[in-house]
């Protein structure tokens, strides 16, 4: 394996923070293809365990998995770097778009890129799924659990992580007892823990406990930075598991926004780069401006967004990522972790298959019954959005013209299209 310097790190994830578009499966994609396929920074089985770790945690598992990457290459500093840079970009996008749509509403031009730029993700999505499967998926078992995740998820909307934690426990019971550790199972020493969580916690909580103190309690600085550090400790299962959770409490038990406004924000967070969870911060940004009549504090409120939401993830990665190495040397642990990734792929594939029919069908819902799986309204195919995916397709996997090139040009379509369409 090369091991990059701080720079290369940076521009890397940098480059990934930027073209990081269609949610969980599209962003680990990407920094699969980035740190694994094209740059040898580290092994397939490494990357796979920890994206199992990581979808253990509660926060986006995208943004997580790179910080520890990022962690693993450079420490700390790399794992600050990859973690920062993987939020920043889709940050900025959102409180720009959040902006806009304060002034002037939904924005049809903006929209239209975005749409094209969803058909190009679906065919990088579909692309990198197929690759992970073919490295993860090794055994009969490793087969029957992706298949069972899947269908658990997407026919039956069972909880995640009841599905992971099924996973986890069929390899512990199933594990080999022929199977030998291969390193090393002295585990980190335990004050390392303690004070990585004592610092980071600190970090994550006294700017809390400001916010109350200045502005009182009924606030609301104080009532979003409280309502998103809740979040942030039980969104088990990445973005898709908890955002009807907060847009039914932004809803209807804040009243921050209407349901057309959070249907809006969620539109702009599904279509940008960044973790999907990103929408918190146009609600916060939302629900601030409105309610103090200011730009100003829907800017403050988004930066409390960020703080409240993603400094946990850090807590999570630089507490628990040393003990990630170690859980793969003992035998029953990891063949837990291997089944969980067994899991994770058929995940993948739910959110793969979630992800194609919201960009090709224009209604799309779970049917009734005992199997509530989704199902789209087939009349409501957008052709445009098909063609499209056709097209950065072919210019992906036959012309081989590279991930920029190819967003770049679905992009360029969709808004002549967008441009075009009231004409015809």
């Amino acid at each position: 394996m090369t091991a990059p310097s701080f720079r290369e790190l940076q521009n890397v994830f940098a480059r990934i923070g930027l073209l990081s578009f269609g949610g969980p499966a599209g962003q680990i994609a990407l920094i699969h293809r980035e740190v694994v396929e094209e740059r040898h920074w580290i092994e397939e089985q490494e990357f796979l365990h920890a994206l199992s770790f990581c979808t253990l945690l509660p926060g986006p598992e995208a943004m997580q998995l790179a910080t520890y990457i990022g962690w693993k290459l450079q420490g700390l500093r790399g794992g600050l770097a990859a973690g920062l840079l993987f939020i920043l970009p889709g940050a900025a996008v959102i409180y720009a778009l959040s902006l806009l749509y304060a002034l002037f509403g939904k924005l049809k031009l903006i929209e239209g890129l975005f749409w094209g730029v969803k058909a190009a993700v679906l065919v990088i999505v579909l692309e990198a799924l197929l690759r992970v499967a073919k490295r993860a998926l090794k055994t009969n078992l490793d087969w029957l659990v992706a298949g069972a995740s899947f269908l658990s998820l997407f026919c039956f909307d069972l909880p995640f992580p009841l599905v992971v934690m099924v996973a986890g426990l069929l390899g512990y019971a199933f594990a080999s007892t022929a199977h030998e550790n291969t390193g090393s199972t002295d585990w980190p020493p335990l004050g390392n823990l303690v004070k990585s969580a004592i610092i980071w916690l600190t970090i994550w909580l006294v700017p809390l406990g400001a916010i109350a103190l200045i502005f009182g309690s009924s606030h609301v600085f104080t009532s979003l930075a409280v309502f998103f550090s809740k979040l942030s400790v039980v969104t088990f299962g990445g973005a898709y598991a908890v955002l009807s959770y907060m847009g039914q409490t932004a809803v209807e038990h804040y009243h921050w926004l209407t349901t057309g406004e959070m249907m809006d924000g969620l539109g702009l967070a599904e279509t940008t780069p960044g973790p999907l969870i990103l929408v918190g911060q146009f609600v916060a940004f939302t629900a601030a401006a409105k309610s103090l009549n200011s730009l100003q504090a829907g800017f403050f409120a988004s930066l409390i967004y960020l703080w409240m939401t993603f400094v946990p993830c850090f807590l999570w990665i630089f507490a628990g990522a040393p003990y990630v190495q170690v859980l793969r040397t003992m035998p029953r642990l990891a063949s837990a972790l291997a089944r969980i990734t067994a899991a994770v792929a058929g995940v993948i594939l739910n959110l793969t298959v979630w992800f194609g029919l919201h960009v090709l069908f224009g209604q799309v819902a779970r049917a009734k019954g005992p199997v509530p799986l989704w199902w789209p309204n087939w009349q409501s195919l957008d052709s445009g959005a098909l063609v499209l995916a056709i097209i950065a397709g072919l210019a992906l996997l036959k012309f081989k013209i590279g991930i920029p090139k190819t967003l770049a040009l679905a992009a360029g379509l969709s808004v002549i299209w967008e441009l075009i369409r009231p004409l015809i």
